[in-house]
């Protein structure tokens, strides 16, 4: 399928809604979770909807002799334990809240509910006289996300037999081709947290190393959403296989996070702040280095404690500068994230990466490919780029990516922009010059 002229997608995302719960036999047991509906994340409303988070201790519960207490899941299956089961059900029952869906998060020893308030019941004061209840760890709004996304001459280096390539924007300002001719990003894993991923698009599989639905479980759904297969495409469409285009690190890995759905009859990709905690964690668990977020919204102290946890254990995170161009929200504010922006002929602020994200070549679900804009793209640039780096230095850290990545952008067109040619050569200098 020929790419059509400029299509312009706009995925601006305003989010409600939340993921299904996998509830294991203690939750099930103790009715800490409702069943899960066919579509549980249409059952949220971020106007009213509070989420709230109650210590889940990994270690199991003390038993005597005759006790029947049930204790917690075994390590491989960290479910609801019996103390979050009865402070959920006493503080459900106190404060007249009606549980939607629940789920336990190891990476914080935590069980996280999303819970209705009683019918006119102010939302603003039942959290603050949760956050002053000291069985509850966190209370807060269920808030609303967006994916930053508007619904292209050949070049020196390794030479693809891709048709599209001579077309990606993105792939010939940044000199990927010549990039190429040193690393194509192997063996660098790549977590994308986005909506699904087409799984089956001649250009992405093979490459998807695995995947999650934080949202419903529905695979028609997951293959046939648009956001995050151009997102997956950027980073790592596979090269040389005589069709489609060429990812910036073609030989990388990704796993893909499905945290975003699109509405019935909406364009638009809407995610919360329970299906990105999901997702966040579930990150936790793998060995990414780097992590992929093309969305943002308002900060969010749930998914600040997660993706501290992950900046902490030396994740690089690259987040999407907002179509405002403010920082100080989720995830563009946490400190040692680093924030990618459309190239622009204006100077970006303090720190931020520049990176193509105008009229950008990639996939499209059904095995397809089209234009599209936004800093969502921009942020996929940077990510492959970062993965061509690791591939050669794999220790890495975020601030060596950032600072290298900013030194070498160069001037195309009249704007800065980071330049995987130029910082592969930098880093590969670095590499081969001797010790003092």
């Amino acid at each position: 399928m020929k790419p059509s002229a400029f299509v312009f997608a706009s995925l601006l995302a305003s989010l409600t809604a939340c993921a299904p719960v996998r509830p294991d036999a203690v939750a099930s047991a103790h009715e800490a979770a409702p069943a899960a509906t066919a579509t549980p994340v249409a059952a949220m409303d971020s106007e009213r909807d509070i989420v709230l988070v109650v210590a889940n201790p990994l270690e199991p519960a003390p038993t005597h002799a005759g006790s029947n207490m049930l204790g917690y899941a075994p390590s491989a299956h960290y479910g609801a334990g019996q103390r979050a089961v009865s402070v959920l059900s006493d503080l459900k029952q106190a404060y007249g809240m009606r549980e939607v869906t629940g789920w336990p998060i190891k990476a914080l020893s935590a069980y996280c509910v999303v819970l209705k308030p009683a019918e006119g019941a102010d939302r603003d004061a039942l959290i603050a006289q949760l956050s002053r209840d000291d069985r509850v760890q966190l209370a807060q709004p269920l808030q609303d996300y967006s994916v930053y996304s508007d619904a292209p001459a050949a070049q020196d280096g390794k030479k693809y037999n891709d048709p599209y390539t001579d077309l990606q924007r993105g792939f010939v300002e940044t000199q990927a081709a010549l990039a190429h001719t040193v690393t194509q990003g192997q063996g660098v894993h790549v977590a994308v947290v986005d909506t699904g991923v087409d799984m089956s698009h001649p250009d992405l599989q093979g490459h998807i190393h695995d995947s999650d639905d934080a949202v419903d479980n529905n695979s028609a759904a997951f293959n046939h959403d648009r956001h995050g297969t151009e997102v997956a495409g950027v980073i790592a469409a596979v090269g040389d296989n005589r069709q489609g285009m060429v990812g910036i690190a073609p030989k990388s890995r990704l796993s893909i996070y499905k945290a975003c759905w699109y509405p019935p009859d909406q364009r638009a990709a809407r995610c919360n702040s329970f299906t990105l905690a999901k997702a966040l964690a579930a990150v936790n668990d793998t060995d990414a280095r780097i992590v992929n977020l093309s969305l943002g919204g308002p900060a969010d102290p749930l998914l600040s404690k997660l993706l501290a946890q992950l900046l902490n254990e030396g994740r690089i995170v690259i987040a999407a500068l907002p179509p405002d161009g403010g920082t100080g929200g989720f995830p563009d504010g946490a400190p040692g994230v680093i924030v990618v922006r459309s190239s622009a002929t204006t100077p970006a602020g303090p720190g931020i990466l520049s990176a193509p994200g105008k009229d950008i070549l990639t996939t499209q679900p059904g095995g397809g490919y089209d234009f599209t804009s936004g800093s969502s793209m921009a942020t996929a640039h940077v990510s492959g780029i970062v993965a061509l780096l690791l591939s050669l230095a794999p220790q890495m850290d975020a601030r060596t990516a950032h600072d290298l990545l900013l030194r070498t952008s160069s001037v195309t067109n009249g704007m800065l922009e980071v330049n995987a040619a130029s910082a592969v050569a930098a880093l590969r200098s670095s590499q081969e010059k001797p010790a003092p």
